[in-house]
């Protein structure tokens, strides 16, 4: 079964001109994309068994993704 892809295009297809635009426009922005697709690259190689870990530290990652796509959310809506 192919683990689920979680990049914010595909999470969030309806912002992609949004997330375009802000990541070449603001800073923070583009600084919690990257840090939002580290992690999520990290769960992902995680999930396909190409680095293993504790399942404490997969959830605290997927926490970590989570909190940093509310962020990103936020600043698309405008918030």
């Amino acid at each position: 079964m192919p683990i689920e892809k979680h990049d914010l295009i595909h999470e969030l297809p309806e912002y992609r001109d949004r997330i375009h635009e802000l990541k070449v426009s603001n800073e923070r922005f583009a600084q919690l994309f990257d840090e939002y697709h580290e992690v999520d690259h990290e769960i992902h190689r995680i999930e396909e068994n190409i680095e293993t870990t504790s399942d404490d530290y997969l959830e605290a990652r997927k926490k970590v993704r989570l909190a940093l796509k509310d962020e990103l959310l936020a600043m698309l809506k405008g918030a």
